[in-house]
């Protein structure tokens, strides 16, 4: 069996396929390639009249990779029930570490209170999970973290799922074969999270078993996926995000909606 690897993961989010550990204690972990593919419209996401007044106040500091594997372990913690375990934490920790996972953190006093994390390839962002401890504080790194991706010009912004949290922010499903074809699209683009560059990665390769939303993982290069997009970089300096890169996607988004 091929031990997995931080390259085993990036091949597989190329190839449209994500992984799950069935829960916290768990040694396992699953692949998906669901029917549907939960999707936020980036320069047309939908924020509320009271979530932006929430967001003029500025009630949180919110910065960008300065707390990766405590939000990772903030997601973990805040369910019950949760798909990261142990090697979870490791593989997106080392991916991190190469400049290809990102996190959003929204700070009230010196303590963490809320944040998201999510991997970034090419022009497609893939979001993992969020949690809060403060009043809207996911909310808010949600909106930082669109902002950041329209600023960029990234184009697809994957939620994986769909559920009630993100209702309304206007997510929506599309079918399996659409989303392969935009993350084929997405993945030509050499767009940076943090407007730096970053060398491209190799990875092993992963193979889809009969359609069903299940995968297996293949030895290094069997499955021939070709390795499109750069990773995104943590490794700028630039990592506060101020209010201004905000206003201005609010307002972007006021224009077009």
């Amino acid at each position: 069996m091929t031990a997995l690897t931080p390259e085993i993961v990036l091949q597989a989010y190329r190839a449209g396929i994500f992984p799950m550990a069935p829960d916290r204690e768990s040694s396992e972990i699953h692949w998906y390639d669901p029917d549907s593919r939960g999707i936020l419209p980036i320069a047309g996401l939908h924020v509320s009249k009271k979530l932006r007044r929430t967001l003029k106040r500025q009630p949180y500091r919110i910065t960008f990779d300065r707390a990766f594997g405590a939000v990772m372990r903030g997601c973990a913690d805040a369910r019950p029930d949760t798909w990261i375990n142990e090697d979870i934490i490791a593989l997106y920790t080392a991916l991190h570490e190469q400049g290809f996972a990102h996190s959003v953190e929204a700070w009230q006093d010196g303590q963490l209170v809320g944040g998201l994390y999510g991997i970034a390839l090419g022009a497609a962002f893939f979001g993992e999970s969020m949690f809060s401890a403060a009043t809207d504080a996911s909310k808010i790194a949600l909106v930082y973290l669109a902002a950041r991706l329209w600023r960029q010009g990234f184009e697809l912004l994957d939620t994986q799922f769909t559920n009630a949290h993100l209702e309304q922010f206007g997510v929506y499903e599309i079918p399996r074969d659409e989303y392969h074809r935009r993350l084929k699209a997405a993945l030509k683009k050499d767009i940076s999270f943090n407007g730096d560059q970053s060398p491209p990665g190799s990875g092993a390769g992963v193979s889809v078993a009969g359609g069903s939303g299940v995968v297996s993982v293949g030895a290094a290069g069997a499955a021939g996926f070709s390795l499109t997009g750069a990773p995104s970089g943590a490794f700028s300096e630039e990592k506060s995000c101020g209010f201004a890169e905000v206003a201005a996607f609010l307002q972007s988004i006021s224009q077009t909606s």
